[in-house]
C-alpha cells in the first residue's frame, strides 16, 4: 500500500489551522500519511504544526525539500522505496525535487485549493 506524503504549510495547514476538508478527503484513503515540512521545532510551533492528524517529518532545513537528499533521507527513515509513495505539494521546486528522486509528485495550487483535482490525482496514483 502506497504512503501519501502531504505538504504541511500552505497545503494541509493554513493560517486557519488544518484544512478540515482536505483532511476529510485524505481520510477517505486507508493509506498511511506523512506530513512533510522544512520547518524546525520553533517554526513548527509558530505555524501551528502541533497535534496533527498524521506523523510529521522534518529535517529542520538541513536540507529543505527542494533538495532530493531530503526525500532520500525520508525514504530511509520510513524504510520505503520511491515507488511506494505519492506526494502533493504547493512548491514547484519541491515537486521537482521529489520527482527527481523517483517519487510521483503532484503540484497543489494553494490559491485555488482544488480538492477535486487532488482527489483525482490520489485515486489514479494509489
Amino acid at each position: 500500500m502506497k504512503t501519501i506524503l502531504v505538504d504541511a504549510w500552505n497545503t494541509l495547514i493554513t493560517t486557519n489551522g488544518v484544512d478540515n476538508s482536505m483532511k476529510e478527503l485524505l481520510d477517505q484513503f486507508p493509506n498511511p500519511k506523512i506530513i512533510v515540512t522544512n520547518a524546525n521545532a520553533e517554526e513548527q510551533r509558530a505555524f501551528g504544526m502541533v497535534n496533527l492528524p498524521y506523523p510529521l517529518y522534518s529535517m529542520n532545513h538541513h536540507p529543505d525539500k527542494t533538495d532530493p537528499y531530503y526525500f532520500e533521507c525520508l525514504l530511509k527513515a520510513y524504510d520505503l522505496n520511491a515507488g511506494d509513495i505519492v506526494y502533493f505539494e504547493h512548491n514547484t521546486d519541491a515537486v521537482a525535487s521529489a520527482a527527481s528522486s523517483g517519487i510521483q509528485a503532484y503540484w497543489f495550487d494553494k490559491s485555488s485549493r482544488d480538492l477535486k483535482k487532488l482527489k483525482e490525482f490520489l485515486e489514479t496514483s494509489l
